[in-house]
């Protein structure tokens, strides 16, 4: 049997992907070296496919992402952007949105808030996702841009990017180490956000006139 479900085989998400400022994960430019490495229709294989799509070429040296190593993280974030979609996260403007949201947690905050956004947005397998490849906004929080840039925006892409089987949940670990994935990028994107939070509005009035 398998490892992944029948539902896979009818499943062409590949022309019902969700646009990004009309870029999709089928998107490529690869003249200016922003490719695609996501499979078409994979059926019952992997997302992976370990040249671009388009133009063919190899520039990824997958057993060494696959062995998930924070110490390399510098040549996992370079192969990132090697594919447009990725690239268009660690370079795209962030929103106002998601700028007053990580300035209201702050990176602490952020710091704990992560884990929990992974485990309930990708921790379960595919087949038990709601449309999975859907779950990440686009914009509104900094960890939806981070989880987009480093490919753990859903279980699909993960496949493609970690060689993570979209057939089984996520463990603790792969979860603690997409966490710090995406705190690092966070941290490129954003270098002067404060480690505590900062009160808006409202907030901020309540404080203040406690301190009175």
């Amino acid at each position: 049997m398998s490892e992944y479900s029948a539902k896979d085989e009818d499943n062409d998400d590949w022309s019902k992907e969700e646009q990004i400022d009309n870029i999709t994960c089928s998107s490529s430019d690869c003249e200016n070296d922003q490719h695609c490495f996501r499979n078409k229709r994979p059926r019952l294989g992997s997302y992976r496919n370990e040249t671009c799509v388009v133009c063919g070429v190899e520039l990824i040296d997958w057993t060494r992402l696959d062995k998930k190593n924070l110490q390399d993280v510098e040549y996992t974030f370079k192969s990132l952007k090697y594919e447009m979609v990725r690239h268009h996260y660690w370079h795209k403007k962030i929103d106002e949105g998601a700028l007053r949201h990580a300035q209201r947690y702050g990176f602490d905050g952020l710091k704990e808030w992560t884990p929990n956004r992974l485990l309930h947005s990708v921790g379960p397998a595919s087949d038990d996702i709601f449309r999975d490849g859907m779950q990440t906004p686009k914009v509104g929080n900094i960890v939806y841009y981070g989880q987009h840039a480093t490919a753990s925006c859903c279980r699909k892409c993960m496949e493609e990017w970690h060689g993570i089987p979209r057939s089984r949940p996520l463990t603790k670990k792969e979860i603690a180490y997409f966490t710090q994935l995406i705190l690092l990028f966070v941290r490129d994107r954003m270098p002067e956000l404060a480690e505590s939070g900062k009160k808006f509005g409202r907030q901020a009035r309540s404080s203040s006139r406690q301190e009175q």
